[in-house]
Order: C-alpha cells, then structure tokens, then sequence
C-alpha cells in the first residue's frame, strides 16, 4: 500500500511513522533523508541539492519532485511506502499522482494551538541533550536527568513555531482538498496520547 503521512510540526509524525514501518514493514520515505542520502553519496542530484543548501535557499519543487521519483523507483517500494514531508504543495501532489499515486492519506489533526503550547513548552538540555516539557518538569532550568542546563531552541520559540505552523497550514489545506476530492484521506485524531494516534491509524490501515 502507498501511503502519504501528512500532519503539522509537533503532531507526532515521526512518532507514527515508526510505528506504522515497524507493524506494518512499509518503507519509511523521508523527504529530508533522501536529501542527506544524496548529498552523503554524492549523486548527481545530491551535488544540485548541496550547491542549493550552501546558498541558505530551500530545494525548488522540481529538484524535490525529481528526488522522490528517483527514491521511489527502488526495489524496496515495489510494494508500497509511507511517505513522510512529501507532497508538501499541490503541485508535489499532482507530480506524485502522475509517477505513483498514493492509495491513502492519513492527516494527523491537532489543534494548532495545542501544538504552539506543546513545542514552545519543550525543553532541551545542552549536556545530555534530553528533551523535557514544562507540563512534567515545571519551570526549572535544570535537567532532571544530569543537572545541566535547560534551554528553549531556536526553532521552539513562539514566534517561529507561529510561521512554521501559518505556512504548514497555507500550504496543507489545498492538499487535503485535493485528496478529499479523490477519496483518499483519512483524518486521526492527534489529540489522543501515542498509543491512542496509533490504534486510529491501526483501524484505518486494519
């Protein structure tokens, strides 16, 4: 089965992901993992990518598209696939559709503010590097696990969580139009705890 895993940052996607690989056996196709696989390796398309990077621009959608394809046409995706941060746009996901046509588009809804709280609240220690949220640990800025120091990253801060979150929502609601249109997306319900998420997906993939 080929299957398009979209949801806003901080929903728990990747989360998911592995889980749905590890029941499931389906490769998990990463956009960003494709991306560091090129480069490592030095392909062709890993050294346009590279020279694009360098700059500080983002990968234009035909760089993208043209990545994904190459990935997809390997042996280990002659049976299916969950693709995780692709398509990002209408147009990725009519360039998919003319390739290979995902089956079933699983969305992970959660309400947007929630995840504001949920990201921005998330703290990361600078020794050990473990990640805490102030709802367990409070408003401490020591780590719980090996006393160093707790700090907000620079992508949690609210005003970047805000424009992560006005872009993915731009850019997504056109997307799960599209795939209404076909039939082919099923919502989950992000709010529910890991455990809850999955036996949603579960039910939707049987």
């Amino acid at each position: 089965m080929k299957i398009v895993l979209l949801g806003p940052p901080g929903c728990g996607k990747g989360t998911q992901a592995s889980n749905i690989t590890y029941k499931y056996s389906f490769p998990h196709i990463s956009t960003g993992d494709i991306f560091r696989e090129n480069i490592k390796n030095k392909t062709p398309l890993g050294i346009k990518v590279k020279e694009i990077i360098d700059k500080g621009c983002l990968a234009p959608d035909e760089l993208t598209v043209e990545l994904v394809k190459d990935r997809l046409s390997k042996a280990d995706c002659k049976d299916g696939y969950l693709l995780d941060g692709f398509p990002r746009n209408l147009f990725q996901a009519k360039e998919l559709d003319g390739f290979s046509a995902p089956d079933l588009v699983l969305n992970i809804k959660v309400d947007l503010n929630k995840i504001e709280k949920r990201i921005t609240g998330r703290r990361v220690c600078t020794d050990c590097g473990g990640s805490f949220h102030i709802d367990f640990i409070g408003d401490t800025a020591t780590c719980p696990t090996c006393q160093g120091k707790l700090i907000t990253r620079e992508d949690d801060k609210v005003e970047t969580i805000r424009k992560r979150l006005a872009v993915y929502s731009e850019q997504t609601q056109p997307l799960i139009d599209y795939y209404k249109r076909q039939n082919k997306l099923r919502d989950i319900n992000g709010d529910l705890n890991i455990e809850g998420v999955f036996l949603e997906i579960v039910k939707v993939l049987g």
